[in-house]
């Protein structure tokens, strides 16, 4: 068994350290279509041992990611799937191939390897690296299709590159339970194609009529016949997080899949919006009020902080929004919910929209203390008026700004509060009521009067760097007079 173990661990560095990949996707760099964010996509696919068990596996697999994998720098997602066959695919997202390269260097090293490797069957074992066209964002996801296939020569790139996305936009996009298309590319020029469902009942209902779609038929007509490889994949491991939850269950307004609301407790649902029913009820006559095309949510940011899960979100909710929803969970079930929601606003001074700019979330070692820092800038600056200490807390040479209304740093801050007071408008923060954060993003939420003096709620989300505010979105909404409330708990 050790020298098995010693030789498949040998077969799995080779096969990775002679894997390559482009550095740019099929298409010219001029080109104007070329897309700005790439992300490595590393693919792998075998066979395991004729004797292993898939339970025991499994766990195997979830130890190898948690010990190693996930801690290794460049590291984006790992997900292990496996088909009706029994074939397990690992997909592996990095930001960069040097940063999948050195993990792959240290990975025959590691502890968690050993018992793992030695359940793969070495020569089932295929495995290379795409630079994918976009950013993995399908969290949620528990099914996926993986199609890999060289085009038929002479085939022009750009007219593909054009058509590759029109199968999204023109079909798959439109299916209920899809949830993202990835399309990439390596260096010897071979193509993959991976899509993301909400299950596999979607994904079944979808391919059923792909082929009969003309824009699909034009794409397939592009391929190799001999060279494409189709797999479809149910994925392993797979715990969803309470962000998971959070994000599936905005993004069933978009597919209309009834499993995120297993996640809200049927018992304890209790409601902020005030437009709303308490519970489940509540949530139900919103629901049965929709409109013909439904509701839509595309989920901005999310983040987690330990019970809490908040999210920047744009909806199609009675029209264009843009909002911040907070949950609480218990026991992994939600049983609490506020929000805050504002009309989508043309672009600011500054040319910012309400939701464009950074969503990567990093120093989370750092959460704790950045969150002292606006609970210190509500306080002092904005409740308390200390503007002395201003600079103290906002990063007075680099401070972006996407309220609706406001331009870029202090110098824009300065004219919108001096045109508030030459115009009989108040800005007042009365009471600070919660802050959630992870990492560089920090929301605040707090109560007060805007503009003529409507009693308001100032939701606040901030991005940190170096301990001083960088960047600034909020939502600003009026509280309805208690009399039109549709439920006793409160805005806050």
């Amino acid at each position: 068994m050790k020298y098995l173990t010693s030789f498949i661990l040998l077969l799995v560095a080779l096969l990775f350290s002679n894997c390559t990949t482009s550095t740019s996707i099929n298409q010219p760099s001029n080109d104007e279509n070329t897309m700005a964010a790439q992300t490595i996509m590393e693919v792998t696919t075998f066979k395991t041992g004729a004797n292993v068990d898939m339970d025991a596996f499994s766990q195997a697999d979830k130890k190898v990611e948690d010990a190693f994998t996930s801690k290794q720098p460049g590291f984006i997602k790992r997900q292990s799937a496996v088909n009706e066959k029994g074939e397990v695919i690992v997909i592996v997202y990095w930001k960069s191939l040097a940063e999948a390269e050195a993990s792959m260097n240290k990975f025959m090293n590691d502890s968690s390897v050993a018992s793992y490797a030695a359940m793969i069957d070495g020569p089932s074992m295929k495995m290379t690296r795409f630079t994918a066209d976009e950013a993995f964002d399908a969290s949620e996801s528990r099914f996926v299709e993986m199609m890999t296939f060289d085009l038929k020569p002479g085939t022009d790139l750009s007219a593909f590159n054009l058509l590759n996305r029109q199968v999204k936009t023109d079909y798959t996009g439109k299916q209920a339970g899809f949830l993202q298309r990835l399309t990439g590319v390596n260096e010897e020029g071979k193509q993959v194609v991976a899509v993301y469902w909400a299950s596999k009942a979607d994904s079944d209902a979808a391919i059923s009529g792909f082929m009969a779609h003309p824009t699909s038929e034009a794409f397939m007509s592009n391929m190799v016949e001999s060279s494409v490889s189709m797999g479809r994949y149910l994925f392993m491991n797979k715990e969803l997080t309470r962000k998971d939850k959070v994000v599936a269950l905005l993004n069933s307004f978009n597919t209309g899949d009834q499993t995120p609301i297993s996640y809200i407790n049927p018992e304890k649902y209790i409601q902020h919006n005030l437009d709303v029913g308490d519970g489940l009820a509540g949530f139900g006559a919103v629901m049965q009020h929709a409109p013909p095309q439904g509701f839509k949510a595309d989920v901005v940011r999310a983040f987690e902080d330990g019970d809490y899960v908040f999210t920047h979100t744009v909806y199609d909710f009675f029209g264009p929004k843009v909002g911040f929803d907070i949950f609480r969970f218990e026991n992994d079930l939600i049983v609490e919910h506020w929000d805050n929601l504002l009309p989508i606003q043309p672009a600011n001074p500054s040319g910012r929209s309400q939701t464009d700019g950074p969503t990567n979330i990093v120093d989370i070692d750092k959460t704790e203390a950045n969150k002292k820092v606006i609970e210190g800038f509500i306080t002092d600056v904005i409740i308390n008026h200390e503007n002395d200490k201003m600079t103290t807390y906002i990063n007075p040479t680099k401070y972006l700004q996407h309220n609706p209304s406001v331009a870029d740093g202090l110098d824009g801050f300065g004219a919108a509060m001096k045109y508030f007071a030459e115009n009989g408008l108040v800005m007042e923060y009365d009471k600070l009521h919660m802050v959630l954060g992870e990492g560089n993003f920090v929301l605040s939420i707090s109560e007060g009067k805007f503009g003529k003096g409507e009693h308001s709620a100032f939701y606040d989300l901030f991005r940190l760097e170096n301990g001083q505010i960088v960047e600034h979105w909020d939502v600003i909404s009026a509280i309805p007079p208690k009399s039109k409330w549709k439920n006793e708990n409160g805005k806050f």
